[in-house]
């Protein structure tokens, strides 16, 4: 199961129920994907294909809604 947290700008901005206990979200999009952890601190995780342009695209959208995933992740693992 991977849920989505929203979208913006052609990303997908979702979590896996089952991955590792550290806050992060993954990023999907056509040309495709990467992974940011949350905490300590925004960090690039893995990137698999997106320039790095996009990449900033991505981390500026994660630092303005970085409360969303974060309060979607303690809501989804705490049922």
């Amino acid at each position: 199961m991977s849920p989505t947290v929203f979208k913006e700008e052609g990303y997908r901005f979702f979590f896996f129920s089952r991955e590792e206990t550290r806050i992060h979200v993954h990023i999907y999009c056509e040309k495709g994907e990467a992974k940011f952890w949350l905490e300590p601190e925004i960090e690039l995780a893995k990137n698999y294909k997106l320039s790095r342009s996009e990449l900033k695209t991505i981390e500026k959208i994660i630092e303005a809604r970085q409360d969303e995933p974060r309060n979607a992740w303690q809501k989804h693992f705490k049922s």
